[in-house]
């Protein structure tokens, strides 16, 4: 099936079961308490919406929710789907795609990364300014769907600055440290060599994950704002010698979540989209 059928359909599906979403949210790693002060309406199983990849990793609960942050109606993907799980980028970014379609005028992303910069600390939420694509792979690579975006698109605004900015502002008000920088992305599942560390720093990276930047492009392709924030799970440093385990980042993620989710919480009470 062509993948706008796909998509429609999908879309169809969604439109029965929830309000049109003026906010959509990616709920990254251990990060699910971003939903706990959502006034939730509607919970739907990623198993119950046609053509919807499953997740499969630990701390991705496999579910939408819609519902309502302020004035704004808001779906929340409470689970991401990851290439190195084996799907394609094109379901990767599938929720992207049906959340501008059913209406969405700002893409929240959040992530569990490690901190390249070594002035973070873990715990700390970095806002993510610009990003580096080192998946060796781009979602937007095939045939173009013309109605959805252009066939070559322009990354030089993907982050938008007014959301940043109102952001930027709600943080420093409640006191809280938030860092900026560039997230750099890998396809995984290995965390980075000290080699690579090293390169990744001299690139001008400041955290490093598994996800986010192929959401980000589609997002781009099809004029959807982004807002990303990382959570820094572990210090990725190659000159530190440092276990690191997925429940390990999960633990981090967990402890950073009430404060990351304050903000958006905050940010969503302050914007009306």
């Amino acid at each position: 099936m062509d993948i706008r059928d796909m998509v429609k359909e999908t879309t169809q599906f969604l439109e029965k079961k929830m309000d049109r979403p003026d906010v959509a949210i990616i709920i990254g790693s251990g990060l699910s308490d971003l939903v706990k002060k959502m006034d939730i309406k509607a919970r739907i199983p990623y198993n119950d919406i046609p053509h919807f990849p499953k997740s499969t990793v630990k701390g991705h609960a496999g579910e939408v929710l819609s519902g309502n942050i302020g004035a704004n109606k808001v779906m929340a993907f409470s689970g991401r789907f990851h290439y190195y799980e084996g799907y394609s980028m094109a379901e990767v970014t599938y929720p992207v795609r049906v959340a501008k379609l059913l209406g969405a005028k700002l893409l929240i992303v959040t992530n569990a990364a490690g901190g390249l910069n070594p002035k973070f600390h873990v715990g700390d939420l970095m806002l993510i300014t610009d990003h580096i694509n080192f998946m060796g792979v781009n979602p937007l690579i095939g045939p173009n769907v013309d109605e959805w975006g252009p066939r070559f698109v322009d990354l030089y605004h993907v982050y938008s600055e007014e959301h940043i900015n109102k952001l930027r502002q709600i943080a420093v008000r409640k006191g809280v440290t938030l860092r900026e920088g560039v997230y750099l992305a890998v396809s995984g599942p290995t965390y980075e060599t000290h080699a690579e560390l090293k390169m990744m720093q001299g690139f001008g990276a400041d955290a490093v994950g598994m996800s986010t930047v192929p959401e980000c492009i589609v997002a781009a392709h099809m004029n959807l704002p982004v807002l990303g924030v990382s959570v820094i799970t572990d210090m990725a440093l190659p000159y530190i010698i440092q276990e690191i385990s997925h429940e390990m980042v999960l633990a981090a993620a967990e402890k950073a979540s009430d404060t990351l989710s304050e903000l958006i919480w905050e940010l969503l009470q302050e914007v009306t989209l």
